[in-house]
């Protein structure tokens, strides 16, 4: 499903260029639960943000699903984006003037749902995260760990083909945490392919397969 090749992010310093990234070689199958692992400034998110196609800024080559990434024009990486994947952020991004509903129902206007059926599957989210009652409250009104949940929640709800989770656990308590993992573990078995990011073993234990990240180089792939 994902193919990268020589994929390098770089930033221009007095020093020269800074690597974020270094020659990242990585085929991902559909189908699959990886976890990416790494301290902090590996080049982790960036890895995340260049697979969701929210950073076009990178040499190399990546394949989505049949698509040359590399080579589209920055609208139709969007479209893909939309068709194909789901983001949970590690800081929510949920939109502030638009409510809970709101934000649940934005990524379903893209994909041509009839009203009716939008508002089905949000009502069906809105209960399946426990978060009814926070329906009509903006982010500014939830807690972190319940702005977590929407932002998980907003990203599973179209179905995406394509899960990308930088810390989905990072703000929520341990049950939360559970949940939610237990959450994208059910949507991996359905067939989702899942990406997270995560520092705690014990979540990226969900996955079958870890990918270790050091000063932006791939190192040491160990395989489930």
């Amino acid at each position: 499903m994902i193919q990268l090749n020589n994929v390098e992010k770089a930033f221009a310093s007095k020093a020269g260029q800074f690597f974020v990234l270094r020659r990242v070689n990585l085929e991902i199958r559909e189908g699959e639960f990886v976890t990416v692992m790494g301290p902090s400034g590996a080049g982790k998110s960036t890895l995340l943000s260049i697979l969701g196609m929210l950073d076009g800024d990178w040499t190399g080559e990546y394949t989505l699903d049949g698509q040359p990434v590399h080579r589209l024009k920055p609208k139709h990486r969007i479209e893909l984006n939309k068709k194909y994947i789901g983001f949970v952020f590690q800081s929510y991004h949920l939109l502030d003037d638009l409510t809970v509903y709101e934000n649940l129902d934005l990524p379903l206007t893209y994909r041509n749902m009839k009203s009716h059926e939008r508002a089905g599957l949000v009502a069906d989210t809105l209960d399946r995260f426990q978060i009814v009652g926070k329906k009509d409250l903006y982010p500014s009104q939830l807690s972190g760990g319940q702005q977590q949940l929407v932002a998980v929640a907003r990203a599973v709800i179209a179905s995406p083909k394509l899960i990308l989770a930088d810390e989905p656990t990072g703000n929520l308590h341990s049950r939360q945490g559970k949940e939610v993992m237990d959450l994208l573990k059910r949507l991996n078995e359905d067939g989702t392919t899942i990406i997270q990011v995560t520092h705690n073993e014990k979540w990226a234990a969900y996955g079958n397969r870890i990918i270790n990240l050091f000063d932006g180089w791939i190192v040491d792939e160990p395989r489930g």
